[in-house]
């Protein structure tokens, strides 16, 4: 089997420069106005982002989520709120993001405090969702110990037949969203020779927003 060379894996980024000049007055306005790029842009999977939490031992701990919301007063999510991330939110609500549209050599990071959306809002959004995906979510006990595959399917087909008759299901009371509200955001644009323009949002005491480059 052919070994790599990691050492030799590189691209030299040059799609884009970014100023302060580039970016509008409020973080997340921004936000919105660069994902809707990336959309046009055809990244995949635009909404998908790394969410990092911290458990009970002070470890971080990161996995890929998908973004279903973006408002001017943060992102949303939604998950099994049994599942370890929740579980991690709930002892410690600081938390950070990645979106990472390699694309367009663009990345934008986070760091908020994440609440838990209302129930209504929270069942509207599980009803739009596919059918198959809303028997998912009751049929996954998410992050626990699964002793093998054939239980999970077997539940799947128990809620196919229970529910065979309906468009939608009922939301589980496990399962709802957060509400990322960051106090940081960062814009990355890649640059070549690592030159990379970074400019970072801080949130002040008063609620309004600096910006502020950083060395690459």
């Amino acid at each position: 089997m052919k070994k790599t060379d990691i050492k030799k894996l590189r691209e030299d980024y040059s799609k884009g420069i970014l100023k302060p000049s580039d970016l509008m007055d409020h973080p997340l306005k921004q936000f919105i106005n660069w994902f809707e790029e990336a959309v046009d842009f055809g990244v995949k999977e635009p909404n998908a982002m790394i969410l990092s939490t911290i458990d009970k031992n002070n470890s971080p701990s990161s996995r890929t989520v998908l973004m279903k919301e973006s408002n001017d007063h943060g992102i949303v999510f939604y998950t099994n709120l049994e599942s370890d991330k929740a579980l991690h939110i709930a002892r410690n609500n600081k938390v950070s993001v990645l979106f990472l549209w390699l694309e367009m050599e663009r990345q934008v990071r986070m760091i908020g405090t994440a609440t838990i959306v209302g129930n209504n809002t929270a069942t509207k959004y599980f009803q739009t969702r596919p059918k198959a995906s809303q028997i998912g979510a009751w049929a996954s006990a998410q992050s626990k110990i699964l002793e093998d595959r054939k239980t999970l399917e077997s539940k799947v087909k128990k809620l196919q037949e229970q529910y065979k008759n309906e468009d939608v299901l009922p939301k589980p009371s496990f399962w709802g969203g957060y509400l990322i509200k960051p106090s940081q955001i960062e814009f990355w644009q890649g640059r070549r020779n690592r030159l990379h323009d970074r400019l970072r949002y801080n949130q002040l005491d008063n609620g309004d927003w600096n910006l502020i480059r950083l060395n690459p």
